[in-house]
């Protein structure tokens, strides 16, 4: 069981980890041992999650979210089977986190009248040091 919040709590047949050999650092032991993991978590069929929240998750995975529903999150940073699998846990929990969080709407604003005034003033002033830049014609 995974903690996320007071409130969700992830259960064991949500999670499916998959232990596969890594790149990286360790010499002779990434030919021998299997360190990374492959954590797979069944988001679209989880009933601890909303559906709101649930979209916002898919979003914020990203490629991480499969066509089936799932997050796949792999993990080979260290030598260490537990702490590889330590951080999958973390980053997937740390992803729900911020899909918990219900983004504030948008509320327009106009600019103000005298900000409008003074922009068009300067458009005005620039466009008339440019076009002295231009040729100079002779009045014969």
């Amino acid at each position: 069981m995974l903690r996320v919040s007071d409130t969700i709590t992830i259960q064991d047949w949500e999670l499916t980890e998959q232990f596969v050999r890594a790149s990286g650092p360790g010499g002779q032991n990434v030919n021998k041992v299997s360190t990374a993991v492959e954590l797979r978590f069944e988001a679209e069929r989880s009933p601890a999650l909303t559906q709101a929240v649930k979209s916002r998750l898919k979003r914020i995975a990203g490629r991480k979210w499969t066509n089936d529903g799932a997050i796949v999150i792999q993990c080979d940073e260290t030598r260490s089977q537990a702490r590889n699998r330590e951080n999958a846990r973390d980053r997937l929990v740390e992803m729900i986190q911020k899909a918990l969080v219900v983004p504030k709407r948008r509320i327009k604003t106009r600019p103000t009248k005298a900000s409008v005034r003074r922009r068009l003033d300067t458009k005005k002033a620039r466009g008339s040091v440019k076009s002295l830049r231009g040729r100079v014609q002779d009045d014969d």
